[in-house]
């Protein structure tokens, strides 16, 4: 299966299925495209995290991956500094790409009652494999010194 595929096809399971956040969701593709261990307490910790409990603060979709790259970081033995600036980099990257960090903005119809469940699927698999990318150059970057 391809890597749009899988992305695909995981984001639609874990939302539908498990009606788990994008927060959590991210974490966990992520965790299984780099066979990184994420553990269940740090998932727990993300449950909040689709803009702030839905307030429209940061989204989900970036504190998952910032969430990922200090988990990854962490692994593969980068220095904290290179992880933080990771981050920034990170950040910077995602708002340039997609407009915003913030939830309320980036969320189709922001948070208003009535919205279907889930609005943010093809926003997620788009932003998951932005992560994938920006993972994969980072660790190969830091291998090749």
């Amino acid at each position: 299966m391809d890597r749009q595929a899988f992305v695909e096809k995981r984001v639609h399971t874990y939302y539908w299925e498990h009606d788990w956040n994008c927060a959590v969701t991210t974490l966990r593709i992520l965790s299984e495209v780099f066979d990184i261990a994420v553990g269940e307490q740090v998932l727990d910790a993300a449950l909040g995290m689709h803009g702030a409990g839905e307030y429209g603060a940061q989204c989900g979709l970036v504190e998952g991956g910032l969430m990922f790259l200090g988990i990854a970081g962490k692994a593969k033995d980068l220095p904290d500094q290179v992880v933080v600036t990771a981050c920034r980099d990170y950040a910077e990257a995602f708002e340039a790409l997609f407009g915003s960090l913030l939830c309320r903005e980036l969320r189709p119809e922001g948070f208003q009652p009535g919205n279907p469940d889930h609005l943010c699927e093809r926003l997620t698999c788009d932003a998951v494999r932005f992560d994938i990318r920006f993972v994969t150059d980072l660790l190969a970057d830091w291998e090749d010194g």
